[in-house]
């Protein structure tokens, strides 16, 4: 992948979470805003969420609560380094857990 593929994805990726925040129906309240290339989800309890672009390295990274992680994209899907997890996947459970109610993506 190349330094623009990896920005139109990873752009993309930061535009889709906030579609589905701005479409998140629960009792929560996140906020989130975004400058350069970094987004700060904030929950009401005070806590925070951080997704920044990790250019040289072309990986998406994500600060919450329980640690941090750091993903590549593999076969269109964002996936961690350490865990295999998928993005989407470890950003709902932070989210869940920070929010304090079920929050799905």
């Amino acid at each position: 992948m190349n330094d623009s593929e990896f920005h139109q994805q990873a752009d993309q990726l930061l535009l889709t979470i906030e579609e589905r925040l701005d479409e998140h129906d629960g009792d929560a309240d996140i906020d989130y805003e975004t400058h350069g290339n970094v987004m700060t989800l904030s929950f009401e309890n005070g806590t925070k969420i951080i997704i920044n672009r990790q250019e040289p390295l072309h990986q998406v990274w994500l600060a919450t609560k329980a640690g941090g992680y750091h993903f590549s994209l593999e076969e269109g899907k964002w996936v961690c380094d350490r865990t295999g997890n998928e993005f989407w996947a470890l950003l709902a459970e932070a989210c869940t857990v920070q929010a304090g109610e079920p929050v799905s993506f």
